[in-house]
């Protein structure tokens, strides 16, 4: 983004999933990668856009699956939700190595290291230009993170929510490991990825989002360049709008 462009957003959500901190690595964190990622995001925030974040733990919950396999539904998405926390505390590392200033806001109550979420400050954080980390999803089992991003999105009044993919340019037509022909797609509504089972988000995550005609971004984290490329108003990836149906 040079300087005289003006951000096309003042307020945007990004959804990293956990898998974008592995790496290389089969489960876990690599350092190297979540020092790009902090990067990436400061950049953008030094531009003047307000920047929430809500991180999922794909890569902490991987090395967990066995150990839950056969548990209690709520209590492994408890066990996921923690794990959640886990990677806000290593993004918040990482980002104020940037020079940006953080808060970390958990749904769950760990006074010690978070604040409890409360909507507005929440707000006047990001106002106060505070990047804003979104910890323990929604505080509920059953609800993904994908969920808790739409739902804090809705409720900080973002403009758009950015959905970080690992390796995967946006939402395709097939599931590229099982459909050699599956193609990109630009532009789709919310309803219509429904309607098609497309994986953009979880059901009632995009079910949120299409009530609240919130847009979604769909990109590849491994280009350093594309959340700069979005928030400068650029076409990048998939775009999930709301349309008259």
């Amino acid at each position: 983004m040079t300087p005289a462009s003006a951000p096309a957003f003042k307020r945007v959500l990004l959804k990293l999933s956990g898998e974008a901190l592995m790496g290389d690595l089969d489960y876990g964190t690599d350092p190297e990668r979540v020092r790009a990622i902090a990067a990436q995001i400061a950049g953008v925030h030094r531009s003047g856009v307000e920047i929430a974040l809500v991180v999922g733990a794909g890569n902490i919950y991987r090395g967990l699956k066995g150990a839950a396999a056969g548990m209690d539904r709520a209590t492994a998405d408890y066990m996921g939700m923690m794990a959640t926390v886990l990677n806000a505390l290593t993004m918040q590392d990482a980002l104020e190595k940037e020079g940006a200033n953080t808060r970390v806001q958990s749904a769950i109550t760990i006074s010690e290291v978070a604040e409890p979420y409360i909507r507005r400050r929440a707000m006047r954080h990001l106002e106060k230009g505070r990047i804003v980390i979104f910890a323990a999803g929604t505080g509920n089992p059953f609800f993904t993170t994908d969920t808790a991003a739409a739902l804090r999105a809705v409720e900080i009044h973002a403009e758009a929510i950015l959905m970080a993919k690992n390796g995967v340019e946006g939402v395709l037509t097939g599931d590229p490991r099982t459909d050699s022909d599956a193609t990109l797609i630009r532009e789709i509504s919310h309803m219509d990825a429904l309607r098609r089972g497309l994986r953009v988000m979880d059901y009632t995550a995009l079910t949120l989002c299409a009530e609240n005609q919130m847009p979604l971004y769909v990109f590849n984290m491994n280009d350093e360049r594309n959340i700069e490329r979005i928030v400068s108003g650029e076409r990048v990836g998939t775009v999930v709008v709301t349309r008259d149906e």
